[in-house]
């Protein structure tokens, strides 16, 4: 089968692979039809190895590079293996990126993507930019009737945004985003269905502000023209209930928190590649909270609810389909190229 596999950084190949054998006990093995370019797949291709293991093999998947990339997908059950109960051959299914143990403290307390030895499909464990893909079954949520394909490959990045949200906004809270890339529209689109009472999204690119605002922004502010902080506590009397950081840039870290109000919490979703330069007195002194948020916990269920139930429209978020041949020219290097243009390409397998 063919497959995009990463050997190192700009050296991602669509190739010849074999095509994975029946699955082993508790994994199913999944024909895919979409699959999503997540911005940790285009941090690898750029930048890696960033997550994926190059020189021993991961604790839990014993795998490592070169290794198929691709997390966000969608497909139809093929095989199953021994002890798989609840799944059969032809479910529409996707699926959750966390392989976890199961057993240490964190799996045992539920908050399993904080495994200490963590696993995510497509960087630790072969990935589904390939026409089959095999994964646990523990990592399965069956797919509406109603729901695409192409809308089924959204889900994933989706559960971020809702993993970040119920973890902090409560109805009537005022919200700030950093960021209208695809982690911080999702973001905006669960604040929104959990009752934020106003959301601004802060963003450079043109393009972008017109995607954020199409998703129910009530403001879309330009650093490049205006200052931010300044007007976010003008809008809401101080500062923001609560800020999202949704880009991961050594600068936006920072700035997220001098957007919150006093008391005010953080979330920090975005992934960083550099440190940021910080003083702790503004949380001493003002004891705003900064909060980590991880991929989610258990939030793809609620994400497939959301839209089904006509409450998150994700379809816009679509900018590209594209084969699986193209994945590098029009998939890694045309985000790279016209990053502001483009929020989520799909390539299409099966």
């Amino acid at each position: 089968m063919k497959a995009a596999v990463w050997y190192g950084r700009q050296d991602v190949r669509v190739m010849d692979v074999p095509e994975p054998p029946s699955p082993g006990k508790g994994r199913v093995k999944i024909k895919v039809h979409y699959c999503g370019i997540c911005g940790s797949d285009l941090h690898e291709y750029h930048a890696g190895p960033i997550f994926i293991p190059v020189d021993a093999p991961h604790p839990l998947t014993g795998r490592k590079a070169p290794l198929t990339l691709g997390h966000e997908f969608s497909g139809d059950i093929v095989e199953v293996g021994p002890e798989v109960t609840e799944w059969k051959i032809g479910d529409r299914v996707v699926a959750d990126a966390c392989q976890v143990c199961g057993e240490c403290d964190r799996c045992k307390e539920g908050k399993y993507n904080l495994c200490e030895k963590f696993a995510f499909t497509g960087l630790m464990a072969d990935g589904a930019f390939a026409e089959y893909v095999d994964v646990p079954a523990y990592t399965l949520y069956k797919m509406p009737d109603s729901m695409t394909y192409e809308t089924g490959a959204l889900m994933e990045p989706l559960a971020v945004g809702v993993h970040a949200v119920r973890r902090s906004v409560h109805e009537g809270d005022t919200v700030a985003i950093l960021g209208a890339g695809t982690i911080g529209l999702v973001t905006l689109m669960a604040a929104r269905a959990a009752g934020a009472r106003k959301i601004y999204t802060i963003e450079i690119a043109k393009a972008r502000q017109e995607f954020a605002a199409k998703a129910g922004a009530n403001e879309v502010l330009d650093p490049t023209k205006m200052d931010v902080v300044a007007r976010v506590k003008e809008l809401t009397g101080g500062g923001a209930d609560v800020v999202f950081e949704c880009i991961g840039n050594e600068k936006t870290g920072p700035l997220a928190v001098e957007l919150a109000r006093t008391a005010g919490r953080i979330m920090i979703v975005g992934i960083f590649s550099k440190p940021s330069e910080f003083h702790f007195n503004s949380l001493s002194f003002t004891e705003k909270e900064v909060v980590g948020s991880l991929a989610y916990n258990g939030e793809f269920g609620a994400a497939i609810d959301l839209v089904s139930d006509g409450k998150i429209d994700v379809e816009p978020l679509v900018t590209g389909k594209i084969n699986l041949e193209n994945i590098v020219e029009q998939g890694f290097e045309e985000l790279l190229n016209r990053a502001a243009q483009n929020i989520k390409i799909l390539v299409k397998l099966s």
